[in-house]
């Protein structure tokens, strides 16, 4: 499902490529995030900071070549099948919160893997909630997941099995704004690189 949009605008995003097909932007969308994960797990190490900045950039390794909003917080604000995201207006001050009460908070190395599973999804929930960009928010906090994984020598998580659970990874994203975790900190345990 995509987001309801403000009246005014299209569901085809103007672009650096003027593609005009959704299955074209697509395309170059995924591609984008692919090569964005590949780089920064090649430059992922012991001292690398998980920060609002971080998650800027990645957003703009991954949109850069086709959005000029890539790396931006939005404008505009947006809903996804009634759940309204953090407020456009509000968005400099949410993550400035996000990266002072979270992201600041996260060690550069755990001493299990149960805390490092509570971490991430907590930190995917909260980004999910806020949903900072204009496009590709949910791309974005994947990327961070798997790079918060790999930095401590895991793999990947397989989000792909939430496919069939995607029911419940909605509730447990808007449970989140409650600050109940624990629905997530299940999902990701389930789908976490073994």
């Amino acid at each position: 499902m995509k987001y309801q949009l403000p009246k005014n605008e299209s569901t085809i995003l103007p672009n650096l490529l003027g593609l005009t097909s959704a299955k074209d932007i697509a395309l170059a969308e995924f591609e984008g995030f692919l090569k964005a994960e590949i780089l920064l797990s090649e430059n992922l190490s012991k001292r690398t900071k998980f920060s609002v900045s971080y998650i800027r950039k990645i957003h703009t390794l991954s949109l850069g070549h086709l959005y000029s909003f890539a790396g931006e917080f939005r404008n505009v604000n947006l809903s996804k099948g009634g759940f309204p995201f953090a407020a456009a207006k509000f968005l400099p001050e949410t993550m400035k919160e996000f990266d002072k009460e979270i992201l600041s908070t996260l060690p550069h190395s755990y001493k299990n893997k149960e805390n490092l599973i509570n971490d991430i999804a907590v930190v995917h929930a909260e980004l999910l909630v806020i949903h900072p960009f204009r496009e590709g928010n949910g791309r974005t906090a994947r990327v961070l997941a798997n790079l918060m994984s790999r930095k401590q020598g895991y793999g990947y998580l397989r989000f792909e099995l939430l496919e069939k659970k995607f029911d419940t990874y909605v509730l447990a994203v808007q449970k989140s704004v409650g600050k109940d975790y624990t629905l997530m900190i299940e999902l990701v345990e389930s789908i976490f690189a073994k």
